[in-house]
């Protein structure tokens, strides 16, 4: 992790020249926890609200650590329909949001809207508030868009189906492949025994349409990992936002 804090749009750019970024899911609802880890060399940190107990206030708590220690931060939403909880993780500082269970290109684009301020979005405008304070109303609105982060997840059968409409939405920086979900969701936990579906020709041939699709489009590929043992076969295929496992693990 670099000692200097470098804008989200520095940020995407470098992962779309190649350059990885390692980073670590956080499911426990610790801000002391959170602290620790953002000051252990992780490039970025990922409070993941969708699976992890924590409310409001531990998020702001928990967004306040990770940037005391210089990762990128992100929260895992809901889900595409979640504008509250989108909107509250960007307000409370975050960097980016992940968005699970993306389907269909609309979805897509209702979660894109969710994260970008007007004229290319629809988030609300408001100050003061932790993302304002550095920059002002300003400073930080007027840049926002090029800065935040914004994630989606990559793990069923038919984001696959769905994958050269997806990946062409504007406004996606990154399409986050899930390895678990997309193996459930294509019946693989069901024909293989563990963990043979995650070596399968059928999540092979999904994870190449996955990779395909975002190349045309300039999109970042990012997954997640428990462990490090195949972090260089997908940095080349070309992901290269990885997660080496969460917190618990």
């Amino acid at each position: 992790m670099s000692e200097t804090t470098i804008s989200g749009a520095e940020f995407k750019k470098q992962l779309r020249d190649g350059v990885p970024k390692l980073g670590l899911f956080v499911n426990s609802h610790s801000a002391t926890v959170t602290e620790q880890l953002a000051h252990s060399g992780y490039d970025w940190l990922l409070i993941d609200t969708q699976h992890g107990p924590m409310g409001n206030e531990n998020l702001s708590a928990m967004l306040n650590a990770v940037c005391s220690g210089g990762a990128k931060s992100m929260v895992r939403v809901a889900g595409y329909h979640d504008r509250g909880g989108i909107q509250q993780a960007l307000d409370l500082g975050a960097d980016g949001v992940l968005v699970p269970y993306i389907n269909t290109a609309e979805e897509a684009r209702q979660a894109v809207s969710c994260a970008r301020y007007p004229t290319v979005g629809t988030r609300s405008v408001y100050f003061p508030q932790r993302s304002t304070n550095k920059a002002g109303l300003l400073g930080y609105v007027g840049n926002a868009n090029k800065n935040i982060i914004v994630a989606l997840q990559v793990e069923t059968a038919s984001c696959i189906k769905n994958m050269k409409e997806i990946a062409a939405v504007p406004g996606v920086d990154i399409l986050f492949l899930g390895q678990n979900d997309l193996c459930m969701s294509m019946g693989l936990y069901e024909k293989y025994e563990f963990p043979h579906m995650y070596t399968s020709p059928e999540l092979g041939e999904a994870t190449q349409t996955l990779v395909n699709e975002a190349k045309k489009n300039g999109v970042i590929l990012g997954l997640f990992l428990f462990g490090t043992s195949r972090v260089g076969e997908f940095l080349d295929k070309g992901f290269t936002l990885i997660s080496i496992g969460n917190d618990l693990h």
